[in-house]
């Protein structure tokens, strides 16, 4: 009996100890989190909305207060100028980068970027992070098919792709983006020939090309034109709100992605890496639902789900935009834009 007791005791401590001891494979390392409390700061360059950022690195601070965040917010192109430019001077000055795939390339064609697989990325989605771990999405935004319920009934929207081509949607009833990034996305799945010869047979169509996501949705919005290509969460927004607007994605859907990226000089590795894994985190993700960003964790869906779940997608991988030019130029030709 005195055995049986002993041996209870024994049991009900080992489970106290696994129950109170935190899972560290599921947080960060306890080395980086050591070398980041030495570092002390770690900097961000961001093309991500200010207020977003904002509340993104005061986050990770109330988390981390040994670790003090310093933010530089700009869009994508002055953003890799920036970095570019410091880098032929020797002056390296940033950990970690986020911003669009455009970013990606010119940074990392300099050899700016090094590797870090973030444990966090064990629950993504495999097409958002980067199989050699040079980048990892932190919030998408999906191009799908906005229209004003007040112009067109439900039932009546087209709801492919070849469906727009119709003759009652002729002269100025689609309005389209000026990027080539959704012709550059498709042409990925299609081929290069037939996405191009559909964007001729849309540009037939008459459509308005504005180049704003956000003027776009403001302008269905408006009833400025009963359809419109538009970012899924900025229609949604509207769309929360009462507005006469509601979207659908047309298959397959072209989905950015917003990527993080460390610094392979960076001044701060282990604050830089920190840093990463709390965006990515459950926390960090709740953070950008809270804006109205779609998050990108299987266990944090978004507001609501269907703005990245539900639909056939392709993915714009930062890679993908390394010939981005080379389509904006027969997409400018083809809508007479340059």
């Amino acid at each position: 009996m005195r055995e049986f007791i002993k041996l209870c005791l024994i049991f009900c401590s080992v489970l106290a100890a696994l129950l109170l001891t935190p899972d560290l494979s599921r947080g960060a390392d306890p080395k980086v989190i050591e070398g980041a409390k030495k570092e002390g700061e770690v900097v961000w360059y961001t093309a991500t909305n200010l207020e977003v950022s904002k509340k993104l690195t005061d986050e990770f601070q109330k988390k981390h207060p040994f670790v003090k965040p310093v933010l530089f917010r700009s869009n994508n192109s002055p953003l890799v100028s920036r970095v570019l430019s410091e880098a032929r001077v020797g002056r390296h000055l940033w950990d970690v980068v986020g911003g669009g795939g455009e970013l990606f390339t010119p940074i990392k064609e300099k050899g700016l970027f090094t590797p870090y697989r973030s444990p966090e990325t064990k629950m993504m989605d495999s097409d958002l992070y980067d199989k050699n771990s040079y980048w990892a999405a932190y919030t998408v935004s999906t191009y799908v098919l906005g229209f004003n319920t007040r112009l067109v009934k439900r039932e009546a929207v087209p709801k492919t792709y070849e469906a727009l081509l119709d003759p009652k949607w002729k002269g100025r009833k689609i309005a389209v983006d000026t990027s080539a990034s959704m012709l550059h996305a498709l042409a990925t799945v299609w081929g290069k020939e037939k996405a191009v010869f559909y964007f001729k047979q849309l540009a037939a169509q008459e459509p308005a090309a504005e180049a704003s996501n956000s003027l776009r949705a403001q302008l269905l919005n408006a009833g400025e034109f009963p359809l419109a290509f538009t970012l899924a969460h900025g229609t949604q927004i509207f769309a929360t709100k009462g507005a006469p607007v509601d979207w659908i994605a047309l298959e397959p859907a072209p989905m950015r992605i917003v990527v993080l990226s460390l610094a392979a000089r960076a001044p701060h590795p282990n604050a830089g890496k920190l840093f990463i894994d709390f965006v990515l985190s459950k926390e960090g993700q709740e953070t950008m639902r809270g804006f109205n960003r779609p998050p990108v964790r299987n266990d944090v869906d978004p507001d609501p789900p269907r703005l990245i779940r539900g639909y056939k997608r392709v993915t714009m991988y930062p890679e993908m935009f390394d010939d981005l030019e080379v389509s904006q130029k027969i997409y400018d030709e083809i809508y007479h834009l340059r």
